[in-house]
């Protein structure tokens, strides 16, 4: 077996292919193009769906590529020795070319001949599907792996849940697979086999061949052509080539973790306790950054992949904050990163500048209320822990009912709803009753409420997983269910506040005027920047073909103010920066240099939208999705309209 680096990994997999006469093809953006049904690329198959259901493909019916992955089932497992959220996935394609008797012995070739990886055939262990109503068991496979010298106790039949792959979103192309994996130790009894939890046997490539089709009932119609997909996931498998233990101690993230280590002062000792702080950070900020430096890369937002980013990013400083990181430690692990990945993957390098700024913003942001909002989390915590022990002593007390009585008469057993059951019992001197009363509330306190996890998701940004993650820690669950209705009821009245706000300044909520009322934000960053910080928006007036816009100012602009206004707000389009939403308090508006018009009616809670550098503003929306889909900007008309008011008539798109 040789212990082998990524880039020669890569190079040797992809060597291997090239010479089966495959086609190198690039690895495929983060974000799908062609599945709406999932938020990241997942696998290897994913950018390909289409060729895998017929179409032809430029590069032709045999291909090979790493492709950048991204798993999100696996977030909160992230820590331990293997799970990971971004990797990267080997993989070669038959398009309707070859099939099983081809890929099967050219498997075998590359695990274990000497001029490839060179593992001995008695570490290796096969599966192959036993076949259902769906598909039939798959003796073809079975019969290549024997003639290529598999032992028989070294190849199983493993039903669907363990030997079938795809599709990758809700619909499309799937099929049996054939699973290799390396014996780790012996197995841990008679009927052991790779189904077994043990950690006997470590998956390290599939082979999957594509047959069918599965459509939205659930049904399986065969696809017209036969297809291969294989995965070999990068990480996992230079963790077995090296006899290592975990993908953390492979020089995949030697870097990362050295560059922790110089930051926080503390070292990475594998099992003591800072090596899931450790682990979390490396693995959540090697994700951000290739989501962030993606060609197709998103901002953290509250929606969808911008979601998960802010969820990875602020789980990170979360955890970086306990290793005492300071403030700008997610923009240098970043930068190692780049360093890292640049060369094979040189969007990194192209895109750094938005990867390092998107960073910077958002880690600021969380870090000026993470501390306030696990002192709020410890305050419930402690308050709940307070009535457990109140509870307790009433049980444990010879005069249960006196003392309850006793409790409630110097307070200690508020009149809450939750405790009106206590009280009424006690005061009824009904001794079964206080205590079936009492025991019921104790049973609750092992769930956190969820309006303590709405507060903290509302007012201190705390995704529900993290609250989740933080109950988990203390021995609580969180009422999931009721923070996802108050949830419900905030976007609801979130909804309802933006019609009503913008009823009478907005034509409609279309894309155009979407995008118009964007340009309303840069066009008065832009005026601030040229006349100064006295110009002040007065009103707005939106159809769909123009805006108009009044702000504050004294005289007539002059023809190279007009120009250089148009100028800004160009610049500022043609930098296609994604349009950012975050909710917060006023203060935390102001503190952040938001332009804050009519504050008075957004009430405790705003929402603040953010252009890069170009603008930060307090707003309700709509707004467009990126600066670039304003496409143009041209002012129309500058002229006065009232006493020391001035109105801008301007376009936007195409006809600017």
């Amino acid at each position: 077996m040789k212990a082998l680096t990524a880039n020669e990994l890569r190079a040797l997999f992809l060597r291997f292919f090239q010479e089966k006469g495959h086609q190198l093809i690039p690895s495929a953006s983060l974000i799908p193009e062609n599945d709406p049904t999932v938020l990241f690329t997942t696998a290897g198959m994913h950018p390909l769906v289409p060729y895998l259901l017929g179409q032809k493909h430029p590069a032709g019916t045999r291909l090979t590529d790493v492709q950048k992955c991204i798993r999100t089932g696996d977030i909160d497992d992230v820590g331990d020795p293997s799970h990971l959220t971004f990797f990267e996935m080997l993989g070669n394609w038959s398009l309707g070319d070859y099939f099983k008797k081809e890929m099967i012995p050219w498997s075998w070739e590359f695990l274990t001949g000497k001029e490839w990886l060179g593992i001995d055939p008695d570490k290796l262990a096969f599966t192959v599907f036993e076949g259902d109503e769906d598909c039939p068991r798959d003796e073809e496979a079975a019969n290549l792996w024997r003639a290529c010298g598999v032992k028989e106790d070294h190849l199983f039949y493993l039903p669907k849940e363990h030997n079938w792959w795809g599709p990758a979103g809700v619909t499309g192309p799937c099929g049996p697979d054939t699973e290799m994996f390396i014996i780790t130790k012996e197995p841990c009894g008679p009927n052991c086999s790779p189904a077994c939890k043990c950690g006997a046997y470590l998956e390290i490539w599939n082979d999957v061949f594509m047959q069918y089709n599965k459509q939205q009932d659930g049904t399986f119609i065969p696809l017209a052509q036969q297809n291969v997909d294989t995965g070999m996931g990068l990480e996992r498998t230079i963790c077995v080539l090296n006899g290592v233990k975990s993908v953390y101690e492979t020089e995949i993230f030697a870097h990362i973790l050295g560059r922790i280590e110089e930051l926080s002062g503390k070292k990475y000792i594998p099992g003591d306790e800072n090596t899931k702080a450790f682990r979390i950070i490396a693995d959540h900020m090697r994700t951000s950054t290739f989501i962030l430096g993606d060609p197709r890369g998103v901002s953290p937002s509250n929606v969808d992949q911008g979601y998960i980013l802010r969820r990875l990013i602020r789980r990170a400083v979360r955890y970086g904050m306990s290793l005492g990181l300071q403030d700008g430690f997610t923009c240098e692990l970043a930068k190692v990163i780049i360093d890292q990945y640049c060369e094979v993957y040189p969007e990194l390098k192209d895109n750094s500048a938005f990867v390092l700024e998107q960073l910077k913003l958002e880690e600021e942001r969380f870090a000026r209320t993470l501390k306030q909002g696990e002192k709020e989390f410890e305050k419930v915590y402690n308050n709940t822990m307070n009535t457990k022990a109140l509870l307790e002593s009433i049980l444990a007390n010879e005069n249960k009912v006196a003392f309850a009585q006793e409790m409630a008469k110097i307070k200690k057993l508020r009149p809450s709803p939750d405790m009106m059951p206590i009280i009424e019992a006690a005061n009824a001197g009904d001794e079964n009753a206080l205590v079936a009363a009492v025991e019921a509330r104790m049973a609750s306190l092992t769930v956190l409420d969820g309006r303590s996890a709405f507060k903290l998701y509302d007012t201190f940004g705390f995704p529900i997983e993290m609250t989740m993650e933080l109950a988990a820690e203390k021995g609580l669950s969180v009422d999931k269910a009721d923070f996802d209705e108050r949830f419900k009821q905030h976007q609801e009245k979130s909804h309802q506040g933006a019609e009503q706000k913008f009823k009478g300044g907005l034509a409609d909520n279309s894309e155009q005027t979407a995008c118009l009322h964007t340009a309303t934000h840069l066009l008065q960053a832009a005026l601030r920047k040229v006349l100064g910080d006295e110009v002040h928006q007065k009103g707005s007036n939106i159809t769909a073909e123009r805006l108009r816009f009044d702000f504050t100012f004294g005289r007539k602009m002059t023809p190279e103010e007009v120009k250089e206004v148009e100028r800004l707000v160009n610049v500022a389009i043609e930098a296609k920066v994604p349009v950012t939403l975050e909710e917060m308090t006023v203060a935390e508006a102001k503190e952040q240099g938001a332009m804050g018009l009519f504050e008075s009616k957004y009430g405790e809670r705003v929402k603040v939208y953010t252009m890069g550098e170009y603008s930060k503003e307090i707003c309700g929306g709509p707004h467009a999705s990126n600066t670039g889909d304003l496409v143009s900007f041209k002012i129309q008309k500058e002229e006065s309209s009232s006493a020391g008011v001035r109105r801008i008539k301007a376009v936007i798109g195409r006809q600017a």
